[in-house]
């Protein structure tokens, strides 16, 4: 089992940047793919960017493609979502996930352990 913190969120103007983090705890985090997620009010949860075990797997949600990048530091135990030309589309809460097996999928219910989410707020 692996528990998930992420970090970073906060408000900022259109056109800024973020680093959001996501912290893993257990020995396994190499294990995972992980994913980035979002949910904005009213709305379900969307997906944005995975990255697969060894890191050499992106994919991307159309919306964020050439803004957004995801990293992982397997020998922190940490996943990273650099958010850069931040738009008040991008404002949600943000959300780390891990797929157990390693495979990088784009679809929510297949990961098994989520963080509790960390804000985004873009503002005009």
């Amino acid at each position: 089992q692996v528990q998930l913190a992420e970090a970073g969120g906060g408000l900022v103007q259109a056109g800024d940047s973020l680093r959001l983090s996501c912290a893993a705890s257990g020995r396994t985090f190499s294990s995972y793919a992980m994913g980035w997620f979002r949910q904005a009010p009213g709305k379900e949860r969307e997906f944005v960017a995975a990255i697969s075990r060894s890191g050499s797997i992106t994919p991307y949600a159309d919306s964020v493609k050439g803004r957004f990048t995801i990293s992982r530091d397997n020998t922190k135990n940490t996943v990273y979502l650099q958010m850069n030309s931040l738009k008040p589309e991008d404002t949600a809460v943000y959300y780390c996930a891990a797929r157990t097996g390693g495979v990088v999928t784009l679809l929510v219910r297949f990961y098994d352990y989520w963080g509790q989410g960390t804000q985004v707020t873009v503002s005009v």
